[in-house]
């Protein structure tokens, strides 16, 4: 099992993203990158802890690989709007990948210059890559959000249409 940690914008996307893909065996929601230890969601939707909303995703790569959950992160939100997801705005939603090690690091950078090179995106790519810094899971309520709260406005009108294009996309990589 390996991991990977990801930040695009609101954590609860990205997990009900991830959580369908064959092969992701769990994902967390959570923050990394700040400089607050043990931070809550209150903190760091502040802006003053420094971290980004993020996905832990637990996966085996014998069936999905780094790369592969990199192509539907690029798909999931948008690379090309600083510290912004649609309404959400503030440096906890900044696109961010956390590399766990040169492995991954490379694979990052090998993505965004293969983005960059096909003009994937009108705008500039603003996704950082970083070493990942301690990953502190978000509170019990966030995870597994949107599949507890799918009747909810936000879910409705921002995670769903995400997801769709996921299923669209990504058809192949889903879970039965």
């Amino acid at each position: 099992m390996e991991k990977a940690i990801l930040g695009g914008g609101c954590f609860w996307c990205l997990d009900a993203a991830y959580s369908g893909l064959d092969g992701v065996e769990r994902v967390v929601s959570g923050y990394c990158g700040g400089h607050t230890a043990d931070p809550d969601y209150k903190q760091v939707c502040s802006g003053h802890s420094g971290h980004v909303e993020v996905v832990e995703i637990h996966f085996d790569p014998a069936r999905i690989d780094y790369a592969t959950l990199l192509q539907v992160f690029f798909a999931v939100h948008d690379p090309t709007t600083l510290n912004r997801q649609g309404n959400d705005v503030g440096s906890q939603y900044a696109s961010a990948i956390f590399y766990l090690d040169d492995g991954q690091r490379a694979i990052a950078e090998r993505t965004l210059q293969e983005l960059r090179a096909e003009q994937v995106f009108a705008d500039p790519i603003v996704t950082r890559v970083e070493p990942a810094q301690r990953f502190y899971p978000a509170e019990g309520y966030h995870q597994g959000y949107y599949a507890q709260n799918q009747q909810q406005n936000y879910c409705q009108l921002v995670i769903s249409p995400k997801l769709a294009k996921i299923r669209r996309r990504f058809a192949a990589l889903m879970r039965n």
